[in-house]
């Protein structure tokens, strides 16, 4: 339980790291580029054993990291794509919302249990993701763009469920580091890719600001997937149960803190999911 805890400390603070780049308007792919090799270097100072790339190549889940990587910079720019023309509750609610594909991925793939109270539990954390997120209207909503947040549901819950089985399948417990330190690194490398594209276009500007907030954002990231992978190798709860609270809390401690610390204004529907979070995540767990 505790890995589960700092897993959603740590994905709360990479929530406030990003309100601080976009305050200090520090270039953010440019972080995000830094922040994975970051994360990467972090993964390489955890493993106890020698890096071997060799090896690395050879390990069964090699494939799945190297897809691992092309989602998380991939749904991270669809998020922002998402954001700039559907809005930021748009954003929001659907990749939150994705939370249900992991959840029935467990319960079909690994045949988890679905009693009354955790099907109740999920229900209610369903929709206090959506009460949470949903704030004052942002933007017009545009038919054209449908695709995107549909998109950003599909792959936010791809990673997660992607994540799952491949950290169960084929990772073993002292191989989370390198797991993890090879996703970061295969989406770093298509950030670089990225960053040149931008600079043969004559758009690239260097923000060292951005190296400074990458490092801050890349150990935070790196332990914010490695405390997941090892909440999910606990046997005393279920993946559906610690993907449910994982998600919840996070956007119930997000919300919260941007109420606190950046005084953003709730509305009553937002009070009422933060209610209906902390049921949820009650009923889940003791189920």
């Amino acid at each position: 339980m505790i890995y589960l805890l700092f897993s959603i400390l740590a994905s709360t603070l990479i929530f406030i790291i990003f309100k601080l780049l976009g305050k200090y308007k520090i270039n953010t792919l440019q972080a995000i580029v830094a922040n994975y090799f970051t994360a990467c270097l972090t993964g390489i100072l955890m493993y106890e054993e020698t890096v071997n790339v060799s090896k690395i190549i050879k390990e069964d889940w090699f494939i799945g990291a190297i897809g691992l990587g092309f989602l998380f910079i991939s749904i991270f720019n669809v998020m922002a794509l998402t954001a700039q023309r559907n809005g930021l509750t748009v954003t929001s609610v659907a990749s939150k919302m994705s939370v249900v594909i992991p959840i029935i991925f467990g319960l079909y793939a690994y045949n988890e249990s679905l009693g009354w109270q955790k099907g109740l539990g999920i229900i209610l954390a369903l929709v206090a993701v959506y009460l949470t997120s949903v704030k004052a209207k942002t933007a017009t909503f545009n038919l054209k763009n449908l695709w995107l947040p549909i998109v950003l549901f599909f792959g936010s819950g791809v990673i997660d469920t992607s994540i799952k089985y491949v950290e169960t399948s084929y990772v073993s417990s002292n191989g989370i580091p390198i797991f993890s330190a090879t996703i970061f690194c295969i989406a770093g490398l298509i950030g670089i890719v990225l960053l040149s594209i931008q600079a043969l276009k004559g758009k690239f500007k260097f923000d060292y600001r951005s190296i400074f907030g990458g490092i801050l954002l890349g150990i935070t990231n790196y332990y914010s997937i490695y405390m997941l992978l090892k909440a999910l190798q606990f046997e005393g709860f279920e993946s559906s149960t610690i993907f449910t609270v994982n998600n919840v809390a996070i956007v119930m401690l997000s919300t919260l803190i941007g109420l606190l610390i950046f005084k953003e204004k709730l509305q009553n529907k937002n009070w009422i999911g933060i209610g209906l979070a902390i049921v949820s995540i009650v009923l889940v767990t003791l189920a």
